[in-house]
């Protein structure tokens, strides 16, 4: 793997970035768009990590979804090239599981919030939401591994499920909608 020793090229300049098979896109095209918006959600998952202690459950596994989306994100630059297996799902929906199985029914709609860490994993969610969408969108122009969409909507369950366990910490609870509230 190549190293960089300096951060600006200049070949972006003119409204274009270069995949990993050597083609240039346009900055705005889907592709684009969407390594962009796995890049966002990547981000996002460091922010709620931020706010964990190392080795807690949570943490750990989204220092092995963060691997796993930049793996995302390498298959979209390098179109033609599958990374993202179908196993990854089946991994998610077994943690998915084990968290939802030590939390109560949801019996009313969940309002982002309830602590900073789940209310950053709730915002890590809307934007795993997107980067979904804009996979989807790519998906509908040119061909996308359906692994790489299943682990993306698998993704935004998790991250709802962990934003819930993570607000009933410490005694916390989450914040419910109330139909017609005005508070």
């Amino acid at each position: 793997m190549p190293r960089l020793t300096r951060i600006y090229t200049r070949t972006g300049d003119d409204g274009t970035t270069g995949l990993g098979d050597g083609r240039r896109v346009s900055k705005q095209s889907l592709r684009i768009e969407a390594i962009g918006a796995i890049d966002e959600l990547n981000s996002q998952l460091g922010v709620v990590r931020a706010l964990l202690i190392p080795g807690d459950p949570v943490d750990d596994d989204l220092a092995v979804i963060q691997h796993r989306l930049f793996d995302l994100g390498g298959e979209l630059a390098v179109p033609e090239q599958a990374r993202v297996a179908p196993p990854w799902v089946g991994e998610l929906e077994a943690r998915l599981d084990a968290l939802n199985a030590k939390l109560p029914p949801l019996e009313e709609f969940v309002l982002p919030g309830g602590n900073l860490p789940a209310a950053q994993c709730h915002l890590a969610r809307a934007v795993c939401r997107r980067a979904e969408r804009a996979l989807v969108r790519l998906s509908d122009q040119e061909p996308v591994n359906s692994a790489a969409l299943e682990y993306l909507n698998r993704l935004s369950d998790l991250l709802f499920v962990m934003a819930r366990t993570l607000a009933r910490r410490e005694g916390g609870k989450e914040v419910t909608w109330q139909k017609g509230s005005n508070r």
